[in-house]
């Protein structure tokens, strides 16, 4: 899938301009979850995603990829905001890796967790 190859292009590209790693990620078919951690005493969150945002629209654009303009002509690939969570301890940790892993199969997307190719639960197994 072109654009799957796309994002994870934004990701490296963003992650080589401001470091973060990601612990965990799941690429659904209408939105992602996505836990990061960044480096001690950085909390810009909103700056890695304003850059993974941009070159991943700019990316499809170039490659002819059609998407959808909201009213103001923005492209409507991303929603305007994101939830954000600081992880307090191991178990909380854990806890939003499960979420973040069993998302497809909430959206009855497979079966079991495995079954979902586009997530980090493989890194996991």
């Amino acid at each position: 899938m072109k654009q799957i190859e796309l994002l994870r292009k934004a990701l490296q590209s963003a992650k080589r301009e401001k470091e973060f790693h990601v612990d965990a990620c799941e690429v659904l078919r209408e939105h992602l979850h996505a836990q990061w951690r960044l480096p001690e005493g950085d909390a810009d969150y909103s700056g890695r995603w304003r850059l993974i945002k941009a070159r991943l629209s700019r990316s499809l654009a170039k490659a002819g990829v059609a998407t959808e303009r909201n009213a103001k002509g923005e492209s409507n690939v991303w929603q305007r905001r994101y939830w954000e969570h600081t992880i307090r301890d191991e178990r909380d940790f854990e806890s939003h890796v499960e979420y973040v892993h069993h998302n497809p199969v909430k959206h009855s997307m497979g079966r079991r967790v495995g079954d979902w190719p586009q997530s980090t639960f493989h890194r996991y197994v």
